[in-house]
């Protein structure tokens, strides 16, 4: 019975020490090994790293493979790197001035950019739908007046 309870109490800490989080990652976002912390807050994290543009890249494209939900926007002056899923971060840009080496910026997901997003297309579905109406009444009202036109050239022809 010890033995069982010793073995229960071992399997329990082993679990529980596999859960924390590791160094080389945040909010479950891996971060690249060698890079210099600019700054850090529970929300955003900045790092310098010393390798180049495509390195970096390179880097998160491998780390980056076995999600599905993962985008990648080739922008001018970065790479934006943005989860579509449910992961606890929602990007990680890259800029890709390699003069001092790439600098690397990982964003918490947060509701600000959510609520923004639903908003933009709750609005968005609406005025697709008031360009439509406006559509079909000036086209109803072209219509009406081409048929009272016919209708009245055809009782003029019969009387």
């Amino acid at each position: 019975m010890k033995k069982i309870i010793l073995l229960t109490l071992i399997v329990c800490w082993l679990v529980s020490v596999s859960g924390w989080s590791r160094a080389d990652d945040f909010l479950g976002a891996p971060v690249i090994p060698g890079a210099e912390q600019i700054s850090k807050t529970k929300k955003r994290l900045e790092l310098n790293s010393k390798k180049t543009h495509a390195e970096v890249l390179e880097f998160y494209k491998k780390a980056l493979s076995q999600f599905s939900d993962i985008r990648y926007r080739n922008w001018k002056d970065d790479t934006y790197i943005e989860d579509d899923g449910k992961l606890k971060w929602h990007s990680i840009t890259i800029s890709k001035d390699d003069a001092n080496g790439a600098v690397v910026v990982i964003m918490k997901d947060n509701w600000t950019w959510i609520i923004g997003t639903l908003i933009l297309r709750f609005f968005g579905v609406f005025v697709v739908l008031l360009f439509l109406l406006i559509g079909m009444s000036v086209s109803g009202a072209i219509i009406s007046r081409s048929v009272k036109k016919m209708e009245g050239k055809g009782a003029a022809a019969k009387a």
